[in-house]
């Protein structure tokens, strides 16, 4: 496009300059330009327009995050500098930090949340969230406010704790910024929308971009390109692959090691390392041959329309194991005549909560007779794969350039077919050493090491739940950390399932771990587990808690979780002298002063 002079309100020197400029300009130039030109408009013709009184926008925003695995703070540190780069000026906060007697005070709100287990807040959310559907909880019709709420739409109560806060502020007079966004697993692209309207919103118009705003989006873009992360995982060599169970064990546990060297990856004893897996190939195979596909059609794998061959998309991209209501609801629509729209019925959520349950997209194809679509087609109704998180079982300070994990293979009968778990069985059966792993790491601050190192730490956990605390105890070793340690730990027999157990010995031996106990459940007649064991010691245990020791709790969310949970409290209102509310308030506080940690699935 060339300007002329005709038609322009430019002078020749103008329109010869803008002729030179003009074409040398990308399409992100030419739209910062014009939001550039267009705000200095605003500005311009807001300077001469009379005064109006008008009440002025505060650019004070309060950013609060609850988080079981990292996720949601991550995003609310990256909200943060979203909001400092508009001028705007956010507290960053965890709901656990918050003081909620100022929440009167507070006139925009961001909430961003995960939900825990079955539609329960994360640890670091459950005071707050208490707090805000309590009686004491203040009217706020002062309060703009939007919540992103992070979930898993395989469990039935997806984003729960997210839309109970979104339902309780609006109950409460608070007005929405915008509405509220609920994530899947594969949240980045959701998130990133939701932070754009939410910084949008907080301004009376859309902010422009400024030239340092411009400058640092450019640096940021490259930067996401060299470093490793969720979206951009580091292929990683596998070194050692070793099956921890002793022969005749009825379970199959793998100690995994990989190498980081040249990652630049970081991570600290408590983190995560997120694992992209693939799907079984049997499960894949038999799948392509019931909707009698064609293995090499091109079928797209992301939104930028990436396209891979069918069986590539069907292995490494698209979750396949997992049934979801959304998911049942876009089969309906895709085959009408499926029978489908009947299981969706209202009235039928028992029926249909059965029918999901250990039940994969083989499953259903089969049952519903879905044929007659393309695999491009099939696939637009899948979501991705997602990768699966694992508690970091070694310390960066003894293993450099080094990750290991502890990852139990699942593998089971349901509805008269075998079933595998996905990344497990993908680990236990068909990664060899030298094969490369698509990983990243998951930083968990919430669920840390005490800073001061002679503090007393209490850890349990049973089967792969030991994880983290060998990490914990490496880490000690090497730093020449003072304080005592105790280790509880489980799992069906003392020949075959004693994972790492000449290492615990070792520690013992050398003073690294003060004292272990142990729970074979199989071994004696009556089923003995760790939460027993703590029962058993509860008078030393809660002197190890008067004394300042910190608690960790790692595993079974469903079930050992809680049973510790109740054998906690029983020993506190036992040995404490106190009532159950009481003993529940103990709790909370150690919950509140991070020395109650749990990491649990």
């Amino acid at each position: 496009m060339t300007l002329q002079v005709m038609n322009s309100p430019f002078n020749q020197e103008q329109v010869e300059l803008l002729n030179r400029l003009l074409p040398t300009l990308t399409e992100v130039q030419k739209i910062w330009l014009s939001g550039y030109l267009t705000a200095l408009h605003k500005t311009e013709a807001s300077a001469s327009a009379p005064a109006v009184n008008q009440p002025a926008l505060s650019k004070e925003v309060t950013v609060l995050f609850g988080s079981q695995t990292g996720n949601s703070q991550k995003l609310a540190k990256k909200l943060s500098e979203k909001l400092k780069e508009q001028g705007l000026q956010p507290t960053l906060s965890s709901m656990s930090d918050f003081k909620p007697n100022t929440l009167k005070k507070v006139e925009n709100l961001l909430i961003l949340v995960s939900t825990h287990g079955e539609g329960e807040p994360p640890d670091n959310a459950l005071s707050f969230y208490e707090f805000l559907h309590s009686k004491r909880t203040p009217q706020l019709e002062g309060l703009r406010y939007s919540v992103l709420a992070l979930g898993d739409t395989s469990y039935e109560f997806f984003c729960q704790t997210g839309k109970d806060f979104d339902k309780r502020l609006e109950e409460l007079g608070g007005k929405r910024l915008t509405a509220r966004v609920d994530c899947d697993v594969d949240f980045e692209d959701s998130a990133a929308e939701w932070m754009d309207r939410v910084v949008a919103s907080l301004n009376e118009a859309p902010a422009a971009p400024s030239l340092g705003s411009g400058g640092g989006a450019t640096v940021r873009s490259e930067t996401q390109q060299t470093e490793y992360s969720r979206t951009n995982p580091y292929q990683a060599a596998v070194l050692e692959n070793l099956n921890l169970n002793g022969r005749g064990s009825d379970r199959e546990t793998r100690h995994l090691e990989i190498s980081l060297e040249g990652s630049n990856l970081q991570y600290e004893p408590g983190d995560s390392l997120g694992v992209y897996p693939k799907n079984h190939p049997r499960l894949v195979d038999e799948l392509i041959q019931a909707m009698d596909w064609n293995r090499e059609e091109l079928v797209p794998v992301d939104k930028n329309g990436n396209e891979r061959p069918l069986l590539e998309a069907l292995t490494s991209h698209y979750e396949i194991t997992v049934l979801t209501k959304p998911l049942l609801e876009q089969a309906a629509n895709l085959f009408p005549d499926s029978g489908l729209q009947e299981l969706l019925a209202a009235g039928r959520e028992q029926e249909l909560r059965a029918y999901v349950k250990n039940r994969d997209l083989l499953d259903l194809v089969q049952d519903y007779q879905l044929k007659g679509v393309s695999g491009k087609s099939f696939v637009s109704i899948l979501r991705k794969l997602p990768p699966r998180l694992y508690s970091i079982s070694s310390s960066p300070k003894a293993y450099p350039d080094e990750v290991h994990l502890t990852v139990r293979k699942v593998h089971y009968e349901a509805h008269e077919r075998e079933r595998y778990g996905v990344c497990s069985t993908y680990i236990a059966d068909h990664l060899e050493l030298g094969d490369s792993l698509p990983v990243f790491i998951q930083h968990n601050p919430n669920f840390k090491l005490p800073q001061n190192p002679d503090t007393p730490v209490i850890m349990i956990g049973p089967g792969t739940g030991a994880a983290p605390f060998r990490a914990f105890l490496g880490e000690r070793e090497e730093t020449g950390a003072q304080g005592k340690t105790w280790l509880f730990f489980g799992d069906r027999h003392f020949s075959t399932d004693f994972l790492y157990q000449v290492e615990w010995q070792r520690w013992l031996k050398d003073g690294v771990l003060t004292r272990m106990d142990v729970a074979f459940s199989r071994d004696t007649d009556e089923k003995i587990y760790v939460q027993h064991r703590i029962l058993e010691h509860g008078k030393e245990l809660y002197q190890w808690l008067q004394e300042g020791a910190s608690v960790y709790v790692c595993g079974d969310e469903k079930h050992m979780a809680h049973d510790v949970h109740a054998a906690l409290a029983a020993i506190i209102e036992r040995e404490g002298g106190l009532s159950s509310g009481a003993a529940a308030e103990y709790l909370a506080r150690l919950q509140q002063d991070k020395r109650y940690q749990r990491d649990v699935y």
